[in-house]
């Protein structure tokens, strides 16, 4: 019998806030609303996406923001981090960085700094509730101006050290590059706070060399596309640059055409740092677990691989030393305890 991977502690640093709900709960809020949802998130959820083609991204993006919409009171923006730090426990996540750009609730929730606020005071009472480690990293959506990703820098910089962790750059690669939003990467790092930048996933190998360079980044959002770079590879590994795989979104977004022609064992077996990620479960109907199941069914990992997926997920992760020290003790027990019996 496999060791049980809901039993394997784990950090879970690559989802996003609205991506995080549960496809109940975006049920249950639409209809007491009386939001219309498209029957993609209903009979036939989850949908069949296919964005590499402006109109499947474009179709992707629609189907994200009528998941928003149904988030209209604080008491949602409680409920949906209750819900996720509640899924991240039973699979064995013990440290979350959720992903926001507040930019899109700014409007409902009195602003910037409010939204931002109440994002992190509903995270910090979902943390204390499941046990859980959960900070929030502030995106910035490339598709606007670099300006918007400059105030949103420093909003984030104001948060620094008080449940903000890191800066990030969401949305298609190939509506703005990395190297146009550099002065907003460079108000976070200054604070402090990690770069983590999407790249290589619609973009090819180019987009994670930009992030890299023109943007300091400490993690790469997706990263795949770098596995058609073996230089690229060489430099991530030589500079322990964590690449955070989701292939369930891969596939989902047609990325990749099937679970196995997503590179993660390539990338591994270059010396690529990797965190597993969901990226978006409400669109892509699967969370964490899933990807490390996947690792082992579909890539061929052994437990004592699986195991080192998780401490690159820890050691990548934005958590206190002392939490990464226990959790990589608690990994070491995973690995080393008895065989389960059949």
């Amino acid at each position: 019998m496999p060791r049980p991977l809901d039993r394997l502690p784990k950090a879970h640093l690559h989802l996003h806030f609205t991506g995080s709900m549960r496809h109940s709960t975006l049920i249950e809020l639409a209809r007491e609303q009386g939001v219309h949802l498209p029957d993609a998130l209903v009979q036939d959820w989850p949908p069949r996406l296919r964005a590499t083609d402006e109109r499947g991204w474009f179709r992707f993006q629609r189907l994200y923001d009528i998941a928003r919409s149904v988030l209209r009171r604080p008491e949602h923006v409680y409920r949906l981090l209750q819900e996720a730090a509640q899924d991240e426990a039973a699979e064995g996540s013990r440290w979350l960085e959720i992903q926001v750009d507040p930019s899109g609730y700014a409007q409902r929730f009195g602003g910037l700094t409010a939204t931002l606020e109440l994002v992190l005071d509903a995270a910090e009472k979902a943390a204390a509730s499941e046990g859980i480690g959960i900070a929030v990293i502030v995106a910035a959506n490339r598709t606007r101006h670099p300006l918007d990703a400059k105030t949103l820098a420093r909003l984030a910089s104001q948060y620094a050290g008080k449940g903000v962790v890191g800066f990030g750059l969401s949305n298609d690669e190939r509506r703005g590059r990395a190297r146009d939003f550099d002065g907003a990467f460079r108000i976070a790092r200054r604070a402090g706070l990690l770069a983590v930048p999407h790249g290589g996933e619609l973009s090819g190998p180019v987009s994670v060399a930009e992030c890299i360079d023109d943007l300091g980044a400490d993690r790469v959002g997706h990263g795949v596309r770098a596995s058609e770079s073996d230089r690229l590879m060489e430099r991530l590994a030589d500079r322990q640059i964590t690449c955070e795989v989701c292939p369930t979104s891969n596939v989902g977004l047609g990325v990749a055409e099937q679970a196995g022609d997503v590179p993660l064992r390539r990338l591994f077996d270059a010396g690529v740092p990797i965190a597993l990620g969901a990226d978006d479960p409400l669109l892509f109907g699967a969370r964490l677990l899933r990807q490390y199941e996947l690792a082992r069914e579909v890539y061929g990992f052994r437990d004592a691989e699986i195991a080192e997926l998780a401490r690159q997920s820890i050691r990548s992760s934005a958590a206190p030393e002392h939490v990464k020290n226990d959790l990589l003790r608690e990994v070491d027990d995973w690995l080393t305890a008895p065989d389960p019996e059949p």
